[in-house]
């Protein structure tokens, strides 16, 4: 155990080094991916899944705040607030899942969720509230598909479990969002 996890953190640190003197900077959730394929502790895809949802759960996290701070519509506070909440949880439980399967999550969050939160910071008032519901719209689509297919195709059972478990949170988040989107029209 203790091999792995000092071969985990060599890894990681070279992989970071690398980056660093390398003109081909990666992102968080691509060093994180590339870890994983090297230490080879679990099924890639399952991994993969894995440093996805770790990256979109830290993201709605932080827009949650965001929408509890910017919005002027009580409804995207409130789901906000809901996102913070459940997510934060679901983040804990997929940290610790992913430590005891060895697969290395990213520590922030991916260029491509990055690029949400600094376009939304940018944003306040309805502006900021049509744009946060539509991304969440399209966000929870997307994850509750993630989720199943992880659910239905996880070689591990324990990550197939967490994403089984997960789908009908995510489900409920896109029912309350999409609710909040046809109101807003």
């Amino acid at each position: 155990m203790k091999k792995t996890i000092l071969l985990a953190l060599f890894v990681a640190s070279g992989l970071t080094m690398q980056s660093c003197g390398s003109s081909e900077n990666k992102d968080s959730t691509e060093r994180a991916e590339q870890a994983n394929e090297e230490l080879k502790t679990s099924d890639d895809d399952d991994a993969e899944f894995a440093v996805k949802a770790a990256s979109g759960g830290m993201m709605e996290v932080e827009l949650g705040r965001m929408a509890q701070e910017k919005s002027q519509n009580q409804a995207v506070k409130d789901f906000g607030a809901m996102m913070v909440k459940d997510h934060s949880k679901a983040n804990e439980e997929l940290k610790a899942l992913a430590a005891s399967k060895n697969i290395i999550l990213p520590a922030t969050l991916g260029e491509d969720h990055q690029k949400h939160v600094d376009e939304l910071a940018k944003l306040s008032g309805k502006e900021f509230d049509k744009k946060y519901v539509s991304m969440m719209v399209d966000d929870h689509k997307e994850d509750v598909d993630d989720f199943k297919e992880a659910a239905i195709g996880a070689k591990d059972p324990e990550i197939k479990a967490f994403a089984e478990k997960t789908v009908p949170t995510l489900q409920e988040h896109l029912t309350k969002i999409t609710a909040i989107n046809d109101a807003m029209k």
